[in-house]
Formats: C-alpha cells, sequence, structure tokens
C-alpha cells in the first residue's frame, strides 16, 4: 500500500510541478494583457476551469502524502509533506485571495503580489518533484 500512495503522490507532485510551472512562467504574466474591459469574466473562467483541473489532482496528491505520513514516515517524508502543507497554506492565504480581488477587475498591485507569491509553490512543488522522485529511485535499491 505504502509503494501505491508514493507512486499516487509522486505523479500527482510531478504534474502539478509542470503546471504550476506554465503558470508561473506563462500565464499569470500574460493576465496583464488580456484587456481590463474582458478582465473579471475572464479571472472567473480562469479559477472555474483551473479548478476543475487541479482540485482532483490535488486531493489525491493530499491523500497519498497523508497515507505515506502513516505507511512510510521518513524524515523525506515529513519533509515532502511539509512542503504541501506550505503549498496548502500559501494558495489559501496568499494566491485565492487576490484571485478573488483579480475576480472583480484587473488591479495591477494583486497580480503582480500574485505572480510574486506563486513562486513559494512553484518552489514548493518543484522540492516535491525531487524528493519524490528520491524516493521512487531509494524503492529500486
Amino acid at each position: 500500500m505504502a509503494d501505491l500512495a508514493l507512486l499516487a503522490n509522486t505523479a500527482a507532485t510531478l504534474f502539478m510541478t509542470g503546471l504550476i510551472w506554465f503558470v508561473q512562467v506563462v500565464h499569470y504574466p500574460l493576465f496583464a494583457r488580456v484587456g481590463e474591459s474582458g478582465f473579471a469574466a475572464y479571472e472567473q473562467g480562469h479559477a472555474r476551469l483551473t479548478t476543475f483541473v487541479v482540485g482532483p489532482v490535488m486531493v489525491i496528491e493530499a491523500v497519498a502524502a497523508a497515507a505515506l505520513l502513516l505507511l512510510a514516515p521518513s524524515h523525506v517524508i515529513y519533509l515532502s509533506a511539509f512542503l504541501l502543507l506550505v503549498i496548502w497554506l500559501s494558495t489559501a492565504l496568499l494566491q485565492v485571495p487576490q484571485h478573488n480581488l483579480l475576480a472583480l477587475g484587473f488591479d495591477a498591485g494583486a497580480h503582480q503580489f500574485l505572480v510574486r507569491t506563486n513562486w513559494i509553490r512553484t518552489v514548493a512543488w518543484t522540492l516535491r518533484s525531487v524528493l519524490g522522485l528520491y524516493l521512487l529511485s531509494m524503492q529500486r535499491t
């Protein structure tokens, strides 16, 4: 069961790492070019569709991480779980409030804050990917 949890956790993390890098480098910076007249509708659609894509993957990742904490605790698993907690807290406390502001219309300050603080999640997911791949490689030895 721990093997399945590790595989699910790493797969979800790798998916989210690729996605967050795309969002950080391409998607969020381009928000500024949407135009003010249609931005609120764009942001609302973005939030709804993004949740549809990332929500299930983030839940799988969290459930698998919790399973690993129970089934195969180690310093690496604890660090990985801590990084996931950082991601969830950053999402809830930093990114979601900025998206809520942007849903009302484009706000340059909210946009800049969103892009800057999203580096927290980008780095944390990248580190989780490295840890997940490390744990998978340790299974082979």
